[in-house]
């Protein structure tokens, strides 16, 4: 990468940083784009509020927000951290399979269906408390 695709990438960077922070120490809100103009629940919905929880140790509330992201977060959490890894030691990135990004791809949009059907309304965002 040249020297302005850096710069410009760091200041992305901190801009969002910026506003998570804000939105975390819930000074602002993220509101969704789906919800407010369509109003169906969008398979991220919640997630903001997931990782608010899971800043105050309260996972039970966290699974409640957005379960599939709450279930996905660790194994894919651990996939990135050891791509990080693998990129340091190796300045290289390892292949992923396609198959598994298909396969996330279809159980996003099941989920996306299945959280806008009443009868699966406990996979809406919930407040338990």
């Amino acid at each position: 990468m040249n020297k302005k695709k850096i710069i410009l990438f760091l200041i992305l960077v901190f801009i969002l940083s910026i506003l998570l922070l804000l939105d975390l120490f819930e000074v602002i809100g993220i509101p969704c784009p789906f919800y407010e103009y369509l109003h169906i629940y969008c398979p991220g919905c919640g997630s903001t509020r997931l990782f608010r929880s899971l800043l105050h140790f309260d996972f039970y509330q966290a699974f409640r927000y957005n379960p599939l992201l709450f279930i996905l977060l660790f194994p894919f959490g651990a996939l990135v951290l050891a791509e990080i890894i693998y990129f340091i030691r190796n300045k290289k990135m390892f292949n992923i399979s396609t198959k598994i990004y298909v396969i996330l791809l279809i159980l996003i949009i099941i989920y996306w269906i299945l959280r806008n059907i009443p009868y699966f309304s406990w996979l809406l965002p919930t407040v338990i408390k």
